[in-house]
């Protein structure tokens, strides 16, 4: 990943070699061979098994330039998984607040890397503001994926793979799970850099998934309003179930500029889409699979037969 360091927010231009895991290029490979235009982004094949490791390799990395010596993050899981990795990589003392309903194998995980685990009752949300209490109380420094940018400084760096991958062009469309929108806000400031440097004509078009049971940014898209806060009522993909999402509206603003849209991922067949994959060699937990089934029941409606579509699989089947 640090081969693009040069767009990336560093004082210093040599590569982090004390904090790096080996994230990035990740393979980018057709679904099977009736589908050569179906791109699969292999991004569960990271360090910590999900793409959120570009953007805490970034972010971390930052913070150690800074002289940060303690941080503070809030996830439902693969972000505090990433974030406490690269804090143990870093020697950074690393507080994680996670909603206590998250899986057991991402606590067991976190707690391996050394961090300080902080179960919250609640929401997602009731997770967040608990974090945040904590940050404005100890005046320590706050690694959220959601609001720190470094963290986007990161993320971005899955168009610059996808560019380099795919011969130097852009693809046609990007199939992005969304739920506080690192990934997607990612991809589209990499495409956008790639465009303002010259390098393509165009940004993908993006098409963002939502959960079926929690998918705010959804419906403010379709009912073009300002985004409300929704009432999670239970999904597999609990990795885009964010009911009060903060960058949702930057989310809309980037769907519409590209002229793409936001589907729902059927519930129902998250079970199937996660088999489907595995029997193609892909082993992805439930809301990278979620992301699959949305495709796969809305893809008439927005593909060309010559499009060439890129999915991000975004979280390793181990992580359940």
């Amino acid at each position: 990943m640090w081969r693009y360091q040069e767009a990336l927010p560093f004082e210093d231009q040599e590569p982090p070699s004390a904090i790096t895991l080996g994230e990035g290029m990740t393979p980018l490979v057709s679904l099977d061979g009736r589908n050569p235009n179906i791109l699969m982004k292999m991004d569960y094949l990271m360090p910590t098994g999900s793409f959120k490791d570009r953007g805490a390799a970034v972010l971390i990395a930052k913070a150690k330039e800074l002289g940060v010596t303690s941080v503070i993050a809030d996830s439902s899981g693969n972000a505090g998984t990433s974030i406490a990795a690269y804090c143990a990589r870093a020697n950074i003392d690393c507080h994680i607040y996670v909603p206590a309903s998250t899986s057991e194998k991402k606590i067991a995980q976190i707690k391996a890397h050394g961090a300080e685990l902080h179960k919250i009752t609640g929401s997602r949300e009731d997770t967040a503001r608990a974090a945040i209490a904590h940050v404005k109380k100890e005046k320590l420094f706050y690694a959220s994926h959601v609001y720190n940018p470094y963290f986007y400084e990161g993320t971005k760096t899955f168009a610059f793979e996808i560019w380099e991958q795919h011969n130097f062009c852009a693809p046609d469309t990007l199939i992005l799970p969304v739920g506080n929108g690192t990934l997607l806000l990612g991809a589209y400031i990499g495409f956008k850099n790639l465009k303002q440097a010259g390098m393509i004509k165009r940004v993908p078009k993006i098409i963002a998934v939502q959960a079926e049971p929690c998918a705010p940014i959804a419906k403010a898209f379709h009912q073009n309003k300002a985004i409300s806060a929704v009432e999670n009522i239970g999904t597999q993909a609990e990795g885009i179930a964010i009911a009060n999402p903060a960058r949702g509206q930057q989310v809309i603003s980037a769907v519409k500029d590209t002229e793409g849209t936001i589907i729902t991922a059927p519930e129902a067949q998250i079970d199937s889409a996660i088999q489907e994959l595995a029997r193609k060699g892909f082993y992805v937990e439930p809301t990278t699979a979620a992301t699959y089934a949305a495709f796969k029941k809305y893809r008439g409606n927005f593909l060309n037969k010559d499009d060439v579509t890129v999915l991000s699989l975004c979280g390793s089947g181990l992580k359940k």
